[in-house]
């Protein structure tokens, strides 16, 4: 007998299924605003260099601040005085327009003043983490989200053991009792009384596993065998472009010259839909691709951000919207995805395995983000390439949809995670002979 056709005779998701999801919701809602944090309290708001100490000495004293900062600070490309630069001395012949691109510049000598109309205070303003220093201000996220990844391989046991322990998990490592009291459980809130008197230990122990119940399994196992590491290795490469492309998206909120705010808000909105459209596609047209398209599209979407223009900023925060809602769809259907992909007896350190790599890339992200000091766009290549690579390795891995779950990692080996569920073999739980401890003493 398969798990799953003991699943359906106590409705696979019924009231239960839906309070567990209830009661994992309230951890989940909040983790976003922890991961989000950094967009705001290390928010680099606009600034210049601090021109305090020439104001002092009386040098500015007949100038109006407009022509305060056309003697002192350059000019950039677009038009705007320079956030790190200064001229070493005033430059007061540039009051009669003359050309000062070919004038020597200094860095700031004396601090920065900081646009205060958004952010009263973060990290970048109370420790001049910007210009040469603005790399520290990113390292701030890096290191949050590597502290996340080391998390989550040490917790990676507890990742497959909902509220309460995955029954599948139980009867995989021979804890039948266990397993039968949350089934009871399950079978009663669902309403389904009639099989949960069928239900004991005696018949959970004919769930078909072939491997031994009492080893004890650990992230070695996912490199043992030839198909469990290529297995491994695909995911974690899907994971790991994944959660870089869309955290990559998700720091970029002040890119596009509008309100941070709204733009988070823009941001947040748009996986709402998203998340539940994804649920319709996993059915229509399968888990694997729904992944590839999702990511494909992210990928596109970046790719067309490059080449509009700096100054059309509506229409290019549209695009990245886009780009957010195909990178949050990439990742809810990854997390289900992953899980399907993986054999019971390891799905917990497979899990573990994939959120660490997610969590690398995570914690990448703001690194790329800071490479547009190289080139203006190429962070927005490298996130692109990321999006497209991780689409076409995602298109490797075996569709789930109506196939059953890997029990074993022989199952992986033999190839079975293709098997169609509904061309299984099904047994009934009501054909299974259920003998009481008393009535073997009886007959014996």
């Amino acid at each position: 007998m398969k798990f799953e056709h003991l699943l359906s005779d106590i409705n696979g998701f019924g009231r239960f299924q839906i309070m567990i999801i209830i009661i994992s919701f309230v951890a989940r809602f909040t983790l976003p605003c922890h991961f989000m944090l950094g967009n705001f309290i290390a928010a680099v708001p606009s600034h210049r260099c601090d021109l305090s100490t020439l104001d002092d000495e009386g040098i500015f004293e007949n100038l109006t601040q407009e022509q305060r900062l056309t003697v002192t600070i350059p000019v950039q490309e677009d038009g705007t005085p320079s956030s790190c630069k200064m001229f070493p001395e005033p430059q007061f012949h540039l009051l009669s327009n003359s050309n000062g691109s070919d004038l020597a510049t200094v860095p700031c000598q004396n601090g920065w003043v900081y646009d205060n109309s958004t952010f009263k205070s973060t990290l970048a303003t109370e420790w001049d983490l910007v210009c040469d220093q603005k790399g520290k201000n990113k390292a701030t996220a890096t290191i949050f989200f590597l502290g996340v990844m080391f998390g989550a391989m040490t917790f990676g046991s507890l990742s497959d053991r909902w509220i309460p322990e995955s029954a599948r998990w139980l009867i995989a490592n021979g804890k039948f009792e266990k397993a039968n009291f949350y089934l009871q459980q399950c079978a009663q809130i669902n309403q389904k009384q009639e099989f949960a008197s069928k239900i004991t230990p005696e018949t959970l122990s004919s769930i078909i596993v072939t491997e031994r119940k009492d080893r004890t399994y650990s992230y070695l196992d996912l490199v043992r065998t030839p198909k469990m590491r290529r297995l491994a290795l695909l995911t974690g490469i899907v994971w790991y472009g994944v959660a870089s492309t869309y955290y990559g998206i998700s720091f970029n909120i002040t890119g596009f010259g509008l309100n941070i705010y709204l733009t988070q808000f823009v941001y947040g909105a748009i996986e709402l839909p998203v998340t539940l459209s994804v649920y319709y596609l996993l059915d229509k047209v399968g888990r694997r691709n729904t992944e590839v398209g999702s990511l494909l599209g992210a990928g596109i979407c970046l790719a067309i951000n490059i080449f509009l223009p700096r100054d059309m900023f509506v229409l290019r925060t549209v695009v990245a919207m886009l780009g957010k809602g195909c990178s949050a769809a990439s990742f809810t259907t990854v997390v289900l995805y992953s899980s399907e992909l993986f054999p019971t007896v390891v799905r917990q350190n497979g899990m573990g395995y994939n959120s660490s790599m997610g969590r690398l890339g995570v914690s990448l992200a703001p690194l790329i983000l800071l490479l547009d000091e190289v080139w203006r766009d190429l962070p927005q290549v490298l996130l692109c390439s990321i999006a497209l690579l991780a689409s076409l390795v995602a298109r490797m891995l075996p569709e789930t949809r109506d196939r059953c779950l890997p029990e074993t990692i022989q199952d992986i080996e033999d190839g079975q995670t293709g098997k169609s569920l509904a061309g299984s073999q099904v047994v009934e739980t009501t054909e299974i002979p259920l003998k009481s401890k008393a009535n073997d003493e009886g007959e014996n």
